[in-house]
């Protein structure tokens, strides 16, 4: 029995201890969560995915194996609409582009052309190398665009949870030399390409995330230990400037921000919306009431079986025609 209870007790110390020296352990587990939760979601959108949408897969990058987008394209294009290029979610360290392909289709279903784009997550890469590879990923369309069959005169740049901060911040360093030259890119377009933003429950100001306990407390401390390869964040040189918010200038793109009224992010959306509305940028909202039913929590949008998720399917898409 003692050498049974020594063995557990070391055990216990050993995991506590990986737990503590390294954002690996908790990064298995975030994914494990996430990675079953965007299979799930995906799988709910099979039913609406028309069947007319072609796709092409197609390396934007050949020096980087993570650099992969797909264009999808729908049997016919309306010229005015602009081009819609996702970049998904999953919390800095876990997701892949084929988690929104269904939402991706369904948007080019609508009639829009739509490319959904890969990038390396963390502790693989850190910041701020997503923003780098969408930012090529933007190079690399503007190039080919003619070859594609696609116009990158309009970009909208849209995404989904961490997907929207890095969508965000890629607008924002197009448009900003200055947060470009502070961040470390090289954008990709030109400022006249970027027509919009369409950002769902993201994460725009770092500084005000991070400072509570329970589930989201070990979460954010999670992905920003992996995401700025420092235990604090506040000791990796340069990762402040990972928040949007405090950035945008006037010059930042018309935007359409949304988030469910029981997503614990749903703050930042409503912030990173004021902070736009007050150099003058033009927003869309989508927001809903604390009492509304059922609550929506992160990520609703991707559920169109909801009256909810419908209803941003909808507003986004006739917002994104006025673009």
């Amino acid at each position: 029995m003692r050498k049974w209870l020594i063995g557990l007790l070391a055990a216990a110390f050993a995991v506590v201890a990986a737990f503590l020296l390294s954002p690996w352990p908790s990064v298995y587990v975030i994914r494990a969560v996430f990675d079953k939760g965007a299979a799930e979601a995906s799988e709910r959108l099979n039913k609406h995915v028309p069947d007319t949408v072609r796709t092409v897969t197609i390396s934007y990058d050949p020096t980087d194996k993570d650099a992969v987008l797909d264009v999808h394209r729908p049997a016919r294009t309306n010229p005015r609409t602009p081009l819609i290029v996702w970049i998904h979610g999953g919390g800095f360290v876990s997701g892949r582009r084929g988690d929104i392909t269904n939402y991706a289709k369904v948007l080019a279903g609508q009639g829009f052309n739509v490319v959904n784009v890969d990038y390396t997550i963390a502790p693989e890469a850190q910041y701020p190398m997503p923003v780098r590879q969408v930012s090529k990923a933007l190079a690399f369309l503007s190039a080919q665009g003619g070859k594609l069959g696609i116009d990158t005169s309009r970009i909208v740049l849209a995404g989904d949870s961490a997907g929207a901060q890095i969508a965000a911040q890629t607008a924002a360093v197009t448009v900003n030399p200055d947060y470009a030259r502070r961040v470390g890119i090289v954008p990709g377009v030109r400022p006249s390409q970027i027509a919009g933003t369409l950002l769902h429950c993201g994460v725009y100001d770092v500084t005000r995330m991070g400072g509570g306990g329970g589930i989201l407390g070990w979460f954010v401390k999670s992905t920003t230990w992996a995401y700025s390869g420092k235990r604090n964040w506040r000791d990796a040189k340069g990762f402040d400037t990972m928040s949007v918010a405090p950035n945008v200038t006037a010059a930042f793109p018309p935007s359409f921000i949304s988030a469910g009224n029981a997503d614990p992010l749903g703050p930042q959306s409503v912030a990173m919306a004021d902070a736009l509305e007050t150099k003058g940028v033009k927003v869309e909202r989508l927001f809903f009431p604390a009492g509304y039913k059922p609550p929506l929590g992160h990520e609703y949008q991707f559920d169109l079986d909801s009256e909810a998720g419908r209803l941003a399917l909808a507003r986004s898409t006739a917002w994104l025609k006025t673009l």
